[in-house]
């Protein structure tokens, strides 16, 4: 059994348990577990597969679906970027192509350093204050290319 699951199966196994038997249990699980451990190790696949009577294949699909799971350990800071019409038209994309340049990553990487990953969304639900970013939960609206850097600054500062 791999290092990594040794390490979570305690967690893993109670989640199937307290699921057993529920009708559609797989993403009540797959929540779980992520809001247990922040992702959703490759090694609790074969377990919640043989729990479900499923395929590790369909597990796999299900998780490649949604993009709100990860399957490997989150950044220390989660960036959303708002890219929906109302945040485009006052200066997402503009925001964007800061936000890769100073990271030196894509819209859906992480920082070299593994402190902050970046994720595109299609509406934060702040149009009336465009441009709006999510930055660890928090909405930060009417975002300016200075704010943007004093949010990052302030990241790369948090130990």
């Amino acid at each position: 059994m791999p290092d990594e699951m040794l390490l979570h199966l305690p967690l893993v196994n109670s989640l199937l348990e307290r699921h057993k038997g529920s009708a559609g249990a797989l993403l009540p699980i797959l929540h779980d577990i992520q809001a247990g451990l922040g992702y959703i190790p490759d090694a609790a696949i074969p377990e919640i597969a043989r729990a479900l009577n499923q395929s590790q294949a369909e597990i796999r699909g299900v998780i490649s679906f949604y993009h709100d799971f990860r399957t490997a350990p989150p950044a220390r800071h989660i960036l959303r970027l708002c890219r929906a019409e109302s945040c485009k038209s006052r200066g997402a994309e503009q925001l964007a192509a800061q936000l890769r340049e100073r990271l030196q990553l894509d819209d859906h990487g992480s920082s070299a350093d593994g402190r902050i990953s970046l994720r595109p969304v299609y509406c934060l639900g702040a149009c009336a204050c465009s441009p709006a970013l999510e930055l660890d939960g928090q909405v930060h609206a009417r975002l300016s290319a200075e704010r943007l850097d004093a949010l990052l600054d302030a990241c790369r500062e948090d130990a």
